[in-house]
């Protein structure tokens, strides 16, 4: 299962937050001191990866917690990390940290754990005697292979300090390899790598998301392929493209291919290969493609986008080998503030209500306006970007009755809590139901053609329904008596 990272930048140094076990490991130990001061003690970390690591917020934790060493700072990207009991410890390295060191010669267990409490890892984690090293010959306990437990003794070898010319507090030879490659260890294969970033962590339901596939630190790129894992609950895959890089920013032909796994959701199969007739790679960093999701759901949980076992990066030769980097997404579950300052009143032309309000601080995307209907429930009655909208209701607005409204604010596909007015229409008659500006016969008239009826009938005429009840009948008689023979 490929872990996700959370990442503080997308490349030009990329820095880990947070980190799976393995990323750095506990390296080497200076248990025993030197020659010199069984002071001169040190413990060195090694970065397994190809992005420098923020080690901010972690921690050692030595013998079960009886010491705790904070750590800070970063350790570059396949690179070392000495913490020292002293500057003058370890020379002429420069201490990354200096901490009071306190390693029993006859054993200690250490811990290391990240920001979130996480663990990295662990050595000696029983607490017996140490695995390896000397108190003799004050050699340090190495390990031999970064990527293989740190919590057995297999793993672990007493330095024969060869390698290195560093000295401890007085000047000794230190037997050690502070610094550099363990004396019998071999070299870490230099992996590319292959990562995942997003334009938001944080998306809102209903926004569109870029996500990019970038290689790092690579060698001879000819061809690509991505297997990308993603929850179809929470993205849908719009489009995907090549990036610049593979073709040199179209200095060299490629081809590129991206669709979905048998046409359904929840993996994306994406290809590059040069095309050319000289089979040639290209070196460094950049970004191999590109896809776009719309954000449909997952708000308030974690989704990760991940690379599958079909993933990998090939030279003109064969595969190369890639450390693979996926990525958390966070769709936001905040939901909007409402309008404030809602007011309604009549429009400049009659028959008509118009309703105002004042953007929420956090301003929103559009506005959604509702009416409640002669049944008593809102219905949408449209859309705006503005901060107003009229109601003329296809100029069947009844004079004199309050209507209700609700405006809410939008931003992605987060609708805000309503906030509701009640506005009225003043300018007319009740029982002028042809618009004449006179109650008379021919309104009378047309009110006895629609007697009865009610809104689900198609010939149904609204401006009747004058008591604004879903239905004409004898309350609409009596507002139409009530002002027979006036004129506005």
């Amino acid at each position: 299962m490929l872990v996700a990272f959370i990442f503080t930048q997308c490349f030009g140094g990329l820095t880990v937050n947070a980190a799976a076990p393995g990323v750095v490991v506990i390296n080497e130990v200076g248990w025993a001191g030197s020659a010199d001061s069984a002071n001169d003690e040190w413990i060195e970390l090694y970065n397994s990866t190809n992005a420098q690591v923020d080690l901010s917020g972690w921690v050692i934790n030595d013998d079960q917690g009886q010491s705790v060493y904070a750590l800070t700072g970063v350790i570059s990207a396949h690179g070392y990390y000495l913490i020292e009991d002293a500057e003058i410890s370890v020379q002429p390295n420069a201490a990354n940290l200096i901490v009071n060191l306190s390693l029993a010669n006859s054993g200690d267990s250490l811990v290391l754990f990240d920001a979130s409490g996480g663990l990295i890892d662990k050595v000696n984690s029983s607490g017996g005697a140490w695995f390896a090293g000397n108190s003799t010959t004050h050699a340090s306990m190495e390990r031999i292979d970064a990527l293989a437990s740190g919590d057995s003794a297999a793993n672990w070898v007493t330095s024969n300090g060869s390698a290195s010319a560093a000295v401890a507090s007085a000047g000794s030879h230190i037997m050690g390899t502070p610094g550099i490659i363990n004396s019998q260890s071999q070299a870490p294969v230099q992996q590319a790598g292959l990562v995942v970033t997003v334009s938001t962590a944080n998306p809102a339901i209903g926004d569109t998301v870029t996500i990019n596939f970038s290689v790092d630190d690579v060698t001879g790129l000819f061809s690509y392929g991505l297997e990308v894992q993603y929850d179809p609950a929470v993205l849908t895959y719009v489009n995907a493209a090549a990036g610049t890089f593979l073709g040199e920013g179209g200095s060299v032909p490629t081809s590129f291919q991206a669709a979905l796994e048998n046409g359904q959701p929840g993996k994306l199969i994406v290809a590059e290969a040069r095309t050319q007739s000289v089979k040639t790679g290209v070196n460094g960093t950049g970004v191999i493609a590109h896809a776009t999701f719309n954000v449909i759901g997952g708000a308030g949980s974690q989704s990760q986008i991940q690379f599958g076992n079909g993933t990998f990066l090939a030279d003109s030769a064969g595969d190369i080998s890639t450390q693979k980097t996926g990525a958390t997404l966070l769709p936001s579950n905040t939901q909007p503030n409402p309008v404030n300052n809602l007011a309604g009143g009549e429009d400049a032309q009659r028959y008509s209500i118009k309703l105002q309000w004042v953007a929420p601080a956090a301003g929103a995307d559009k506005y959604r306006v509702y009416r409640k209907n002669a049944h008593g429930t809102f219905v949408q009655l449209g859309e705006t970007a503005q901060l107003n909208f009229t109601d003329s209701a296809g100029g069947k607005i009844i004079p004199g009755h309050d209507y209700s409204y609700r405006i809410t604010a939008v931003k992605g596909a987060v609708e805000s809590a309503p906030a509701e007015v009640q506005a009225a229409e003043t300018r007319g008659l009740k029982g002028d139901n042809n618009r004449s500006d006179r109650v008379d016969g021919r309104d009378l008239e047309n009110l006895a053609r629609h007697f009865a009826e009610t809104d689900q009938d198609p010939s149904f005429d609204a401006l009747a329904d004058t008591t604004y009840d879903a239905q004409i009948d004898g309350s609409d008689l009596i507002d139409l008596g009530l002002n027979f023979a006036k004129v506005y």
